[in-house]
């Protein structure tokens, strides 16, 4: 397995993209400097804990397609890693979350305000790097920050009268994770010079690989038995936040699962409910079923990447669907 977390990829490639990534970290690290140490200290918070970097390792990897050298595509990396920290500081205030990447999160550190006025000046970076990009990166970024709220305030909201609960839950994933992995591989592809077709597919399979991540995470916040995801297994439980499991339980008719139903419902604050209801839920068919549904989406990926001429990015893109897909096995 590659230290980029993606197996098989070719050395030259592999190579690439570690100096690549690297050059992400150095540029993450110094944007985020301030003249406010507090400031400085509580964006530093998440940055330093780490996280998958799935968003700037797509954009580098399609960048492949066109000029991987070319000058935008490190800031356009970093503006991704950037809008979805800052996404990742309001989530948790409007989640009450206690942890994050397996550290302290923000909110339970410094409070509400200060956690939210983080994430704010996070974006704010990110635009200010947006703005030597152009103005075709800077309104790609906008329509990308219009999905990420929608979806936060459709998630609030939940279905209306009559709407399919799940048609719902997967609208809200595409535009809360699927907008803004899809906008990393089109910034890759755009910035490189790559031909239009290919911007098109690459910016179609960052939404298909970006849905299948975070079904992935569904999954693994209810099988795994440890932080595996960067919360504490059954976070969405104690929130009463629905996922792609507990959508599956409640759409039962089973009597058995009545019970169960009525605890999905709403928040479950006892530790030992909890508890129960993960064992629950990790027996119950709906596990599976979810499985299923992340294969069919992992599925779309991989058939989203066929227009794509057959060389080591796109090898390398195959490879990242089966490591999003590996993560809940």
């Amino acid at each position: 397995m590659s230290t980029l977390g993606i197996p098989g990829l070719e050395p030259a490639l592999e190579a690439s993209l570690i100096s690549g990534m690297a050059g992400v970290e150095s540029l993450l690290n110094e944007h985020i400097k301030g003249d406010y140490p507090l400031v400085e200290e509580t964006s530093r918070h998440l940055v330093a804990a780490g996280g998958k970097r799935l968003r700037p390792l797509l954009t580098l990897i399609s960048s492949h397609y066109g000029d991987p050298t070319s000058k935008g595509i490190i800031p356009a990396a970093v503006v991704c890693e950037l809008t979805h920290l800052a996404t990742l500081y309001h989530d948790d205030v409007m989640d009450e979350a206690p942890l994050r990447r397996g550290v302290e999160s923000a909110n339970n550190r410094w409070g509400n305000t200060i956690a939210i006025l983080t994430g704010d000046y996070l974006f704010s970076k990110a635009s200010d790097l947006l703005a030597d990009l152009g103005p075709e990166a800077v309104r790609l970024q906008a329509r990308t920050f219009e999905r990420l709220v929608i979806g936060q305030i459709m998630e609030t909201q939940g279905p209306l009268n009559g709407e399919d609960p799940l048609a719902h839950y997967l609208k809200v994933v595409g535009d809360k994770t699927g907008s803004l992995i899809s906008t990393s591989a089109r910034f890759g592809a755009l910035l490189s010079g790559a031909p239009k077709e290919i911007v098109e597919t690459l910016t179609k399979f960052g939404e298909e690989i970006g849905i299948a991540f975070q079904l992935a995470d569904d999954v693994i916040d209810i099988a795994s038995e440890s932080n595996q995801s960067g919360k504490t297994p059954g976070t969405d439980l104690r929130e009463g936040v629905p996922t792609l499991v507990t959508l599956n339980v409640l759409k039962s008719t089973d009597p058995k699962d009545f019970e169960l139903q009525k605890l999905l419902r709403a928040p479950i604050e006892n530790e030992e409910i909890v508890a129960q209801v993960l064992a629950a839920l990790r027996a119950h068919s709906a596990l599976d079923q979810s499985r299923d549904q992340l294969m069919q989406t992992a599925k779309s990926a991989r058939l989203a990447l066929g227009p794509l001429p057959l060389n080591d990015a796109t090898s390398a893109l195959f490879s990242l669907v089966d490591a999003v897909i590996d993560r809940s096995a």
